[in-house]
Parts: structure tokens; sequence; C-alpha cells
């Protein structure tokens, strides 16, 4: 793209018709990042920066479109100039929060310039919802649940903080949420030591499962044949077995030493293993496997008939957990990732994330196509989590009858189509996806199916009829699971999102006003300026210790370009910017008054005041003089 000056700029944005004006090109900037047009916004934020480098707004620009371009280093470097020039500025500081959270190792960073956004600007939401988008990579979903109810209390249309908030309530974790931000080692190093756990855990496991296979098919197998008169004995064959085993063993510490050789951040494994499940699951696996293929080859019984007979609980248990693990693993998984968190619930905020439609007989298709992309993404994955319960649930009740006997147990599978009419009170609209459609039904039509079966038996007593009831119900679960596995496979081929957690993504949208990062720094006039830097009556407004204090201010060194004033008080305003940054400077003049509203920054022996806001007033000349 060429350069606006020349006339090649090929943005739908055009430049401003002032081109010797930086603030209007800050403002041809934050059109063109609401376009989605980084490389236009980018440009025309330089030509800003370029016509009045003391401005901070066109620095924050400049950053903003860096960031949104990937190129994460400079856009801290941009950030950080505007901080530079206006430290008390609440935009600037969540500026360089958002671009320092996307650089591996400056979490903690983030959060303090994030916690001055908030305190400088307590009244603004984004900051709070900042705060909670950055408690929420960590995992903290308590305190990002204040942070973004703290935003919705601000404004409650803040589509970021409602979905946001219902993924709190859903306990989102990042994808691999192995690696804690707050912490200084480099992601790359713990994403290593996660691959050299989780290989060293599934190469001990494939290892022993061959193993004990084998020692199964040289020792048990020919055992029970010898036993039903088959075969005749082999003798020899319990002591090569052992041989065997303890070869399997030898491999295994040959594959323990070279993984440990690969993990180089041992001191973050303890915290790696809290903070994913998936992964402490692993290692776990890896450490019992080995102890249960040693306590099974200990007991492994020899090939006669009446050690076949005696064989002990412990050798089958043993042998159980070293074959059968991968899939107790999956089972494991598989319920903590369905019955984690709160889907219902999680609905009602997604859905209010969701725009307003425009008029009584808007359909639910014209309210979601117009809607936050990461809502109805979210409103998606939460309604296959909802059909996961609910599958799950009604094969568990279906269970219970068979099992016990009990014919009137079945009429408790009732439960679960009552569960999913309260998915409808959420307000969420259902997406369009046949196979969603098919997942939610079968559950239910497989619970009605159960309960009329068992009501019918209670009744009447064994039946065809009610065979055939269960037959249906059993169908209709296999229909359920049959449409999850081809959404999910279809979701793996086409490379989109699929019914499961992993596919749940954040949001970072504010709707359709501009963004607290691209706000446009208050301006002052030359009145303004002139009658604070000459006059001697400057009064401080601010927090003290015992409530609101004013003090009289006794000089104000300079203003800067960019608008920033440097005053000169007493030690009682320096401890109360201390104890609370917000501060009121009223100026006055001949002709006028002015209060400038802003956040005031200790810096060496002055105060610099950033402004958030001004006001002028005209005192009341002669002909607005009260008349008796």
């Amino acid at each position: 793209m060429g350069s606006d000056i020349d006339g090649c700029d090929t943005s739908p944005v055009p430049p401003p018709l002032d081109r010797a004006d930086s603030r209007a090109w800050c403002a041809v900037a934050v059109a063109r990042l609401s376009h989605d047009q980084p490389e236009a916004a980018l440009e025309a934020a330089r030509q800003a920066i370029g016509r009045d480098p003391q401005d901070e707004w066109g620095h924050r620009l400049a950053g903003a479109a860096l960031e949104r371009l990937g190129r994460d280093t400079e856009a801290v470097a941009a950030a950080r100039e505007a901080v530079r020039l206006a430290p008390g500025s609440w935009a600037a500081r969540l500026r360089l929060a958002s671009a320092l959270r996307r650089i591996p190792g400056r979490w903690r960073e983030a959060w303090a310039e994030a916690r001055r956004a908030v305190r400088f600007a307590p009244d603004e939401p984004d900051p709070h919802v900042l705060c909670g988008d950055l408690a929420l990579l960590r995992g903290d979903h308590d305190g990002a649940a204040r942070a973004y109810g703290a935003a919705l209390r601000r404004r409650r249309d803040h589509p970021a903080a409602w979905v946001n908030l219902g993924l709190t309530l859903l306990r989102w974790q990042r994808p691999r949420d192995h690696h804690d931000p707050a912490w200084e080692a480099d992601p790359r190093d713990t994403g290593r030591a996660r691959r050299a756990l989780e290989t060293w855990s599934r190469q001990v496991r494939v290892i022993l499962a061959v193993a004990t296979a084998g020692i199964c098919a040289a020792v048990v197998l020919p055992g029970l044949s010898l036993l039903a008169g088959t075969h005749r004995q082999l003798p020899g064959m319990h002591g090569e077995a052992r041989i065997g085993g303890a070869l399997a063993l030898a491999a295994v510490l040959v594959v323990c030493v070279r993984q440990a050789a690969r993990v180089g951040a041992w001191a973050y494994v303890p915290g790696m293993l809290r903070r994913d499940l998936r992964l402490g699951m692993s290692v776990a696996l890896g450490l019992l496997t080995p102890a249960a293929y040693v306590a099974g080859l200990a007991t492994l019984p020899e090939p006669r008939p009446d050690s076949l007979q005696e064989v002990g609980g412990v050798w089958a248990g043993a042998t159980g957990l070293v074959l059968l693990n991968p899939a107790a693993a999956f089972a494991v998984r598989l319920l903590a990732e369905t019955w984690r968190g709160r889907p219902v619930a999680a609905l009602r905020r997604f859905a209010a994330a969701l725009p307003v439609p425009s008029g009584p007989g808007a359909a639910d298709r014209d309210r979601t196509a117009a809607a936050d992309r990461a809502a109805t993404r979210d409103i998606a994955v939460a309604f296959w989590i909802v059909a996961a319960r609910a599958w799950q649930a009604a094969a568990a009740l279906m269970l219970v009858p068979n099992a016990a006997g009990a014919p009137l147990a079945a009429v408790a599978c009732l439960a679960v189509p009552a569960g999913l009419l309260r998915v409808r009170t959420t307000g969420a609209p259902r997406p369009h996806d046949r196979w969603l459609a098919a997942a939610l039904a079968a559950p239910a039509v497989a619970a009605l199916c159960a309960a009329c079966a068992g009501a019918a038996r209670a009744l009447t007593g064994p039946d065809p009829a009610v065979v055939a009831l269960w037959r249906c119900a059993w169908g209709a679960l296999a229909l359920g699971a049959a449409a999850f596995a081809v959404r999910a496979t279809r979701a793996w081929w086409r490379g989109g999102p699929g019914p499961w957690r992993a596919s749940l993504v954040p949001s970072e949208s504010c709707g359709t006003w501009i963004p607290g990062d691209l706000t446009p720094s208050a301006g002052l006039s030359e009145e303004v300026r002139h009658a604070a830097a000459y006059s001697r009556n400057v009064v401080l407004a601010c927090t003290g210790a015992d409530g609101p204090r004013a003090l009289a201010v006794s000089a104000v060194t300079s203003v800067t370009p960019a608008g920033e004033f440097r005053l000169i008080a007493g030690d009682e305003a320096w401890d109360a910017v201390r104890r609370d940054p917000r501060v009121v400077l009223f100026v006055g003049d001949p002709r006028f008054w002015a209060e400038v509203r802003g956040v005031a920054v200790p810096d060496d022996d002055v105060l610099r005041v950033t402004p958030r806001q001004v006001l002028m007033r005209e005192y009341p000349g002669r002909h607005q003089a009260r008349t008796r």
C-alpha cells in the first residue's frame, strides 16, 4: 500500500481533509481499525505521529495496529512511548497491558499495568474486562468473574464481559494449559518438558502392556489350556516369563533416562501437573503402570491347574491396570470434560452478549448473524456439552433398572427431558446444526422410551412391547452417539471448531463503541494553556485522609504540547495522590474558569496531571447581572 501523501491510499476510509491536523489523522486510524484494516490504520497513525510526536493518542493507535498485525514487540514499544508521554492516561496503560499480555513471560507486568488502568479510571469497563481476561488466562475463574461483574456494573451491554463471564462458569482453560502465564520461563521450554513427559508415559505404558500381553500368552493361556486338559504342561515357561518381564523393566529404565534428559524445566513440572489435568493423569499412569507391572510379575501364577485355580486378585488387578489403563484414562477424561462447569448458566451469559433483535418478529437467525462470533461459537459448544451430559445421564439411568431389576427406577429417566427443557429458558438461540438437533433429541427420546418401558413392566410384567421400548431407547442413544461422531469427524476433516471444550474461545469485542485503548485523549485549548501557565489562581482538589480537600498549587511549571500539567505542590497533595490519583484542577482567569479532571502521577519533584475531561465556563458579565 502506498502512502497517504502521494495519493496511493487504497483504504475505503479516506484521508482527512486537513492533512496537517494530527488528531484528524488519529480519527482516520480509529475508523480504519474499526473496519479491520490494520495496515491502513498504521499508516494513518504514523502520519499523526509525524505531525505531532508529543500526542500519545497516535502512539496508542500505532500500537493497536501493530498488535493486530502480529508485530507484538513493536506494539509494546509504541505503547511504552504513549505511557512515557502521558503516564496518567488510563487508555495508555490499558494499551500497554493489552500488548504485554501477548509477550511470553510478561504477564505480571501486564497485570500491573491493567491494575493501574483500573485505579486511574475505575468507572470505565474496559480495564476491568482486561483484568478479567488476564485472570482467565491463569485459570483464576473466581477472580475473573469478579472483574467481569465489575465491568458489567459499569456497562451492561459489554459483549466481551458477558462471553468471558460465561467461560468462567464453564471453567474454561486454554488448550494445553500446562504453562502459567505468570511464570518467567519460556513457554517453549515448558512445552518441550510437557512433550517429553507425555512421550515417556506413553512409551512406558506401551512397553509394559506388550510385555504383559506376551507373558499372558506364554504362561496364562497355556495354563488355561492345561486346566482344560487339551495340552500338557510346558516346563520352564514361568521362569522364562519372569526373565522377559525383567528385560521389559530394563527397557523402561532406558526410556526414563532418555526422556528425563529432555525435560529441562524440572522446577516447573509440579506446577504443570497441577494446571494440566491431562498431563497429570498421564504422568500418574506412567508411575502406576510400572508399579502394577512389578506386582503382577511378582504374583505371576505358574502354568499348573491348581495354581491357576487360585489366582489372586492382586495379579488380576495389576494386569488389568497395565492393559486397560488407556481406556480408563479416556473414560475419566470424558467424564471430567463433560461435567465440569455450569453450561446452562453459561448459555444465559452468552445469550446476553447477542444484540437485541430489531423488531418483535426478528428471527433467531438474524439475531445470531449479527452477533459476536465468539458468543455464537461458544453457544454451539455449550449446547454440545448439554447434549453430552443428557446422553450420559440417560445411559446411566437406563442401566440402573436393568442391573437392579427395578422397573419403576426407569421412571427416573424423565429427569433427562425435564433438564433439557431448562435450556429453552436461557434465551440462547439454538445453532442451525442438524447433528446437534439429533444429539439433543436422542437422549430425550431414549429417556421417554425407557420410562414407558419401566412403567409398562411394572403394570403388565414382561411383555414384547416392553422389550421393543427398551430396544428403541438404546437405539436412540446409539443415534445420538453417531451424530456426535459424525459432527466431530466433519470438524476434524474441515479443520473447524468441533463439539468439544477446546473449541471455546474468549471474546475481545467491545460492541459498537470505540475500545477504551483507542479513545481520544483530552485536548486543551490555547486559552486554558495560557491561563494555567500564567495564572496564580490554580487549586488542586484531591482526596485526603479525612475526605476531599482543596489545596493551593505553588506553581504550574509547564503545560506540555500533549496537554499534561506539571505542578509543584506540598506534601499533603503528594500523600493524597498516592492514596487516590484522581484529581481536579481549577484554573482561574479574568474571563473564564476551567475545570480539568485528570490523573496525577508523581515524577521526581513535580506532579504530572494527565487530563481526562476539560470543562470551561465564562464568568457572568454585566449583561448577565441580576435585576431587582
